[in-house]
């Protein structure tokens, strides 16, 4: 049974100016099977040992087993490289930075293309490239063609981006193309969706304080975070944010943070709260990471820094 969060109990805060296939076969039977075992064991729980020989068998997985505190670092175990890619050489976008794990021992790591909004450069978003890529992801955050581009643009730019990075990079060697995802800020959060609607393949979208004159996406089949600011006199929730997430399919797995206390450039400055519900968000839908649920399902309550959290549980993708 999917479980929806309550209309909020209390008033808004006042704006504020401002080879994929082999393995999933594997994986799959594997689950299977432990589950079959733990049914013909007396006093074994069905879904309690399926849900651990999932974990143990998904070869996805990256890195140590979560907790709140290792979500909310600035840095997760993997140590980060970076490279620079010129706009010169590439097609279909401006160009930007790569930040990827140093080590290869873990094998292949899943990656996610990053948007910056309408006039603003990859530097507006760069927090995110490190922090993430620490936690087990090749992240690349990207430049656009030109600073003025608008949504439509910026979600085919993330997809040629995406594309570059599997095929033509330096790292595509450590990046398994079946797991990947888009993120965006602003501009870039509404080319978020549009990407997301123009490659059902993607496997996690994460629009930040999105702006999109479009509103609707009934045709998105990507599970998606949905990140707006209570505070958002740019893009206001009322007529993006929210519209965007009611309007995606209700059998999707899809959520809805609102920031608390927050502006439509929050997410252009280091943000735990970002961070934390973005890497879960990113773990468990490329990563097929369950041991993420736990930070996602039940659904976070109001707090200082969240205004409102929607979506349902528990997640089927």
């Amino acid at each position: 049974m999917q479980q929806h969060s309550q209309p909020r109990a209390h008033p808004r805060t006042p704006a504020t100016p401002g080879r994929p296939g082999t393995r999933r076969s594997l994986w799959a039977g594997a689950v299977a099977a432990a589950a079959l075992v733990a049914a013909l064991i007396p006093g074994a729980s069905g879904a309690a040992g399926a849900y651990g020989a999932q974990a143990a068998a998904n070869p996805y997985e990256r890195g140590p087993a979560p907790t709140v505190s290792s979500i909310e670092a600035s840095r997760g175990s993997y140590a980060v490289s970076q490279t620079s890619v010129s706009g010169l050489g590439v097609t279909g976008f401006g160009g930007g930075t790569v930040y990827y794990p140093t080590s290869t021992a873990d094998g292949t790591f899943g990656a996610v293309a990053i948007s910056p909004g309408f006039t603003a450069t990859q530097s507006s978003i760069a927090w995110l490239g490190p922090r993430l890529a620490s936690q087990g992801f090749v992240v690349f955050t990207i430049d656009t063609l030109t600073t003025l581009d608008q949504p439509d643009s910026r979600g085919r730019q993330l997809l040629a981006a995406l594309d570059y990075l599997t095929q033509r990079s330096t790292v595509s060697s450590r990046i398994d193309s079946a797991r990947l995802g888009v993120m965006g800020h602003s501009m870039g959060g509404g080319g978020t969706l549009e990407a997301a609607k123009s490659r059902t393949s993607l496997k996690a979208a994460i629009p930040l304080t999105g702006w999109n004159l479009d509103t609707s996406w009934p045709e998105v089949r990507t599970p998606t975070l949905v990140v707006g600011a209570d505070g958002d006199t740019v893009a206001p929730v009322s007529s993006h944010s929210e519209p965007f997430y009611e309007s995606l399919p209700g059998s999707l797995d899809k959520a809805y943070l609102e920031l608390n206390g927050a502006t439509h450039f929050t997410p252009n400055s280091s943000n735990t709260t970002i961070a934390k519900y973005s890497l879960s968000w990113l773990k468990r839908f490329i990563d097929s990471d369950t041991r993420y649920e736990q930070f996602l399902c039940p659904l976070p309550r109001p707090s200082l820094t969240i205004e409102e959290y929607r979506g349902n549980c528990p997640h089927t993708s």
